[in-house]
Order: C-alpha cells, then structure tokens, then sequence
C-alpha cells in the first residue's frame, strides 16, 4: 500500500529523483509539463527536477501508483510560434475535422471517427455543400 512515507523521498534515495505526494511540493518553482504549456514554456532539453507520485486504480493494479515529472519554470523557454506553413497544415487539418467526409457539410465540432466522419445523425439528403466549400479550398 502507497503510504505518505512511502510516496515521501526530497533527497530522491530511493526513486531516483526528488519525490513528493500528491499536493505537496515544497518549492513553487517546479512545474508539470502541461502547467509549462499553459504558460506557453516549453520543456526542450529540461531535465526532470522532482516528481510527483499519488496512489490511483489507474495504474493497472488495485495499489498502483503514478507518478508525474516536475521542471523547474526558471530554465524553461518560450514555446516556439509555428510557421505560417505550419498553421495552414494545422487550419487544414481542423477543417477535415469538422467536414463531412460524405456530403462536405461543415459542423461546429470534430465530427468523431467511429462512423466514418460522416453526419452525426446520417447525411441529410436534402443539403447541399456550396461551390466554394472550404475543403476544397483548402486542398
């Protein structure tokens, strides 16, 4: 069973790296990977600080337990901006995303997988897709 002692190693001893439980890091310099992004810091060539580590059903047995890595928010960089090819691939993409891959209507969500990317409720008949659909003027 993960107890407060067992998830509890600051000199990293036995895990490797500084280790704390969930909730609990003692400096507020140390930031998770998706607490960087959120800030718009990247992680390139960081290495891992300290960790978290908390009990969870998830972790593929009863008394499992997992663990995330902490970066040190001083050293992280600024996120690269994407390139203007980047951002048509990317607006490209979403488009494909959000079309009907049958009658190319457009909707206001990501259409899922599962059936195809078609219509959520079947294809309506009686839509027309116009001339100058944005797939097409994508593509």
């Amino acid at each position: 069973m993960a107890t407060f002692h067992a998830l509890y190693d600051p000199t990293g001893s036995r895990h490797g790296v500084p280790t704390y439980p969930w909730g609990w890091v003692p400096d507020p310099d140390l930031r998770t990977k998706a607490q960087l992004r959120a800030e718009g810091l990247s992680i390139a060539g960081l290495e891992v600080a300290a960790q978290i580590m908390w009990r969870s059903r998830r972790a593929g047995h009863r008394l499992g337990t997992r663990t995330a890595s902490l970066y040190r928010r001083s050293l992280a960089r600024p996120v690269r901006p994407l390139t203007p090819g980047q951002e048509r691939a990317l607006c490209r993409a979403l488009m494909a995303r959000h079309t009907c891959r049958e009658c190319e209507r457009l909707w206001d969500f990501c259409l899922p997988t599962g059936n195809g990317g078609q219509c959520p409720d079947g294809c309506d008949a009686t839509f027309e897709a116009p001339e100058d659909a944005p797939l097409a003027a994508a593509a």
